[in-house]
């Protein structure tokens, strides 16, 4: 099995499109909400392809080398996840070219983009429902889901109790994958997208598509148009039966935001957060551990400034431990400018694009690390190795290492200013001078350890 070359080099920025930018106000629905409005299930605030576009510049200032962008087809819903039509961008979005407008821009800097796949259940406007809504015993496509008995109660109050729908939600009816001809248009799907230059897919819950076969022909009909798209699974839990050759290259890292999350908020010891980051090191092979998409927050979850309490210096030393470990960090769009949000749909507020009210220098900080990761080679393809760990003084330190370039990192995961000892003695001589990546400070290697004090949440790279 080979993953595609380049993602353990990549930065990612995932952006929900009716929130991040309005770059053509003419397909603006009749129900759009004033752009920041708090956010609902129903609303949409009229974020749209063009927009990324014209803020293009602003993504390659910070950094980014890789879109992945919530469902862009044909939907009735601000999100998207209910498709109606997998072979159209939705008009509220713009078109197919505009869509092609922004992948040739983005391959013009060497920005990947990737899609995301929702297979598992479809939007009740979708062509085969609908036949079937229509035509009831009588329909061509009644074995395209999960039916219990006619006739199909799809509008009516409550749950879906006489078909199958994604957490019985009447208004996303699941697909019977089973089925020979869904399986089929799927796979033509997949193609499709691949073969007008998308990047890969993510694929949204993936695991409630028990089945093998199928994803090991999903992956060979994506890698059979483009062997270095890249197909990264919706899967929460640290768990290797998704990453094979039947399966994903990696998968979306919650266990490590978990993990961070709980450290940073004294929920666990610092410890239990390096045993539990470093023993997937364990369950993944190395190319797959190095493939995964590593967020803080997503669509799907709080805000993660929010989980923090506010606490940026607690944010910034997060993001600092993401672009120090294996796999491609992501940010989710606003993350760099210290939006917040609760979860769904709160998590998902409008980019706030006028710059007084970016949260301190949490922007410029991210473009430090985005460099700095991009110019460290052993940051993003070095071997990962244990340092030490304090739990009573709540500091970790580890080191990535390819050939002759080392970098050490340490973090502190507490309310104090921390005086530590680093013992470097497998990394460097005695003698040896080291500086701060971050901030030029120099030190020394003496008794085969770095003598370093970091502030409360702070953290460090020598180099």
């Amino acid at each position: 099995m080979t993953v595609p070359y380049w993602v353990q080099d990549a930065i990612f920025y995932q952006i929900f499109p009716d929130r991040f930018a309005n770059g053509d106000l003419s397909n603006d629905p009749a129900n759009i909400q004033p752009w920041g409005a708090p956010p609902t299930i129903h609303h949409f605030q009229g974020g749209d392809l063009r927009g990324i576009i014209q803020k293009f510049d602003y993504l390659l200032d910070l950094g980014i080398t890789a879109l992945y962008l919530n469902p862009i087809f044909q939907a009735t819903s601000n999100h998207r996840y209910n498709t109606s039509d997998y072979y159209k961008v939705d008009d509220k979005l713009g078109s197919m070219l505009d869509f092609h407008a922004l992948l040739d821009l983005a391959h013009r800097n060497n920005v990947r983009i990737i899609l995301d796949g929702v297979f598992n259940h479809v939007g009740r406007g979708f062509f085969a429902f609908n036949d079937l809504l229509e035509n009831g015993e009588y329909s061509a496509y009644r074995d395209w889901f999960h039916v219990r008995h006619l006739p199909i109660d799809a509008y009516g109050p409550g749950e879906a109790y006489n078909y199958a729908g994604w957490w019985n939600y009447k208004s996303l009816p699941k697909l019977n994958t089973k089925n020979p001809q869904v399986r089929a248009y799927i796979m033509r799907v997949a193609r499709y997208w691949i073969e007008r230059g998308a990047d890969g897919w993510r694929l949204d819950v993936p695991n409630e598509i028990d089945d093998d076969d199928f994803w090991a022909e999903f992956r060979q009909v994506v890698k059979g148009v483009n062997r270095d798209a890249y197909i990264v699974g919706e899967i929460w839990t640290a768990d290797p039966r998704w990453v094979n050759e039947k399966h994903f290259d990696g998968l979306m890292n919650y266990p490590v935001k978990d993990a961070l999350i709980a450290c940073l908020n004294h929920q666990e010891s610092t410890e239990q957060f390096a045993e539990k980051v470093e023993n997937l090191f364990k369950l993944y092979r190395r190319e797959n551990l190095y493939a995964m998409y590593v967020p803080l927050d997503s669509h799907d979850t709080a805000r993660a400034l929010s989980l923090l309490g506010g606490r940026l210096d607690k944010l910034k030393l997060a993001f600092l431990f993401i672009f120090a470990y294996p796999g491609a960090p992501a940010l989710y769009y606003g993350d760099e400018i210290g939006l917040e949000g609760g979860n769904d749909p709160d998590s998902r507020r409008a980019f706030d694009w006028d710059s007084a009210h970016w949260k301190g220098d949490l922007r410029d900080f991210l473009c430090e690390l985005i460099d700095l990761r991009k110019r460290r080679a052993s940051l993003r393809r070095g071997d990962y190795s244990r340092l030490a760990v304090h739990a009573h003084d709540k500091w970790y330190a580890f080191a990535r290492i390819l050939g002759e370039e080392k970098t050490v990192v340490v973090v502190n995961m507490s309310e104090n200013v921390s005086h530590i000892q680093v013992p470097v003695k497998t990394v460097w001589p005695d003698g040896r001078s080291v500086r701060s990546l971050l901030d030029n400070r120099p030190f020394n290697v003496e008794n085969g350890q770095i003598n370093i004090t970091l502030p409360p949440w702070g953290g460090a790279f020598l180099g």
